[in-house]
């Protein structure tokens, strides 16, 4: 897990007070430390590139924030999207469609069509996509996703490549799929597997790996010359202290050495998001009342699950600590909880933090994967503002929403204002 410095027991982001970018922009806010993001994004890319043809795929759907996308375009990445509207939002960020991968799933015709238009490449989902992209879109370039029969993440819900999962090709269809691919004249690219979200080991990785290199070189007795294999993402951060970060460098390394061995492939492809975004960022929320039930005491802050919803979802972990009373003694044990009316919304279950006051600055971290992404207006709360850190300077990269913007696209007919 991530530490941070500190000046004066007050927590420091990129440079900057915790507390007074709390106080600049209000709470709850998500916080990026901009060098933190490319620092992340380098020791992915090192850790492949120094072995083979490397291209990393952001995850886009972990954040897609435009400033957050614009670092990375800066850096060189491309974009694994899983929507139009994903598409789009990178193109509108910078980057040019050869750099971006649509993998989407149940997707419409009209989907389809659209992201056809934008010339971005598509990796197939289904049978069914292949022969409606053909009517829509012939010749385009595609690769295609398959089911590997092997799973992992760090939840149940976003375990995705195990056998009879809803995403991509299952395997005893995948030869003939390329197949009747090459027949109905696609540019065939590669082949792509993601086995799920957050796994924190190696070895579903490499069992992974022999499912599409036996694949590829099968693929290749059909006449068929793939450029890339794209192992996808789900490479785990550490969330809690004490929690071993994954050896990024042995996963490459082991990766590599199998595709080199085994296949005539020049181009490993992946697509982190999590272990890119996520310990960037922090979020801020403001202490607003301190209940003491005779069971349990309880922190009330600014943010639920509205603002961070995978603790409810997941029942994910995420460290917490008081930005302005930062490395001083705990001295009781809380619930970290939201403002929303449900007794699941809760940052945090059982943590020691020192004595709480109203107005006190909790720091939640490792809030950059998956935080704003999938928040919500629940309760009719507007979404919070997001800030980037660079150098001890914090700036707006979104406005905090208003009010008014809970019903600007809402429409009462005219027979109800009668």
């Amino acid at each position: 897990m991530r530490e941070f410095p500190s000046q004066d027991g007050i927590m420091m982001i990129g440079g900057k007070s915790a507390v007074e970018i709390a106080d600049e922009f209000g709470t709850p806010v998500y916080v990026t430390d901009e060098q933190r993001l490319r620092e992340n994004y380098r020791n992915v890319y090192d850790a492949f590139s120094r072995f083979m043809d490397t291209r990393i795929h952001y995850a886009c759907k972990a954040n897609t924030n435009l400033a957050i996308l614009r670092v990375l375009e800066q850096e060189g990445a491309g974009i694994d999207a899983v929507s139009i509207g994903e598409v789009l939002t990178c193109l509108k960020a910078g980057f040019t469609p050869d750099r971006i991968m649509y993998t989407g799933v149940n997707v419409s015709d009209r989907e389809l069509r659209e992201v056809a238009e934008t010339g971005v490449m598509i990796n197939l989902d289904s049978v069914c996509e292949m022969e409606r992209l053909a009517e829509i879109a012939p010749c385009s370039d595609v690769s295609f996703r398959i089911t590997p029969g092997v799973g992992s993440g760090h939840s149940a819900k976003v375990t995705t490549g195990n056998k009879g999962a809803k995403f991509g090709i299952p395997l005893d269809q995948v030869i003939g799929t390329y197949a009747r691919a090459k027949d109905l004249g696609f540019n065939i690219k590669g082949i792509h597997a993601h086995i799920g979200s957050g796994g924190q080991t190696v070895e579903p990785f490499m069992d992974m790996m022999e499912v599409l290199i036996e694949l590829v070189n099968e693929i290749k007795g059909l006449g068929i010359d793939l450029e890339f294999i794209d192992m996808g993402g789900g490479i785990g951060v550490p969330y809690m202290p004490q929690e071993e970060e994954m050896d990024v460098g042995e996963l490459a390394m082991n990766l590599t050495d199998m595709i080199q061995e085994e296949t005539d492939i020049e181009t490993i492809v992946l697509e982190p998001g999590r272990y890119i975004v996520c310990d960037t960022t922090v979020l801020l929320t403001r202490v607003n009342d301190i209940k003491d039930t005779g069971v349990k005491k309880y922190v009330g802050v600014d943010a639920g699950f509205n603002t961070l919803v995978r603790p409810t979802m997941y029942d994910s972990y995420h460290y917490v600590a008081l930005a302005n009373k930062f490395g001083k003694a705990c001295t009781d044990k809380y619930d970290v909880v939201g403002p929303i009316c449900e007794s699941g919304d809760y940052i945090a279950h059982d943590r020691v933090l020192p004595d709480p006051r109203v107005g006190d600055i909790v720091a939640v971290y490792n809030a950059g994967a998956y935080g704003f992404s999938m928040s919500s207006r629940y309760n009719s709360r507007p979404v919070c503002a997001e800030v980037m850190v660079n150098d001890g300077k914090a700036e707006l990269i979104r406005e905090a929403e208003t009010y008014e913007d809970l019903w600007k696209h809402q429409i009462i007919p005219e027979r109800l204002r009668r």
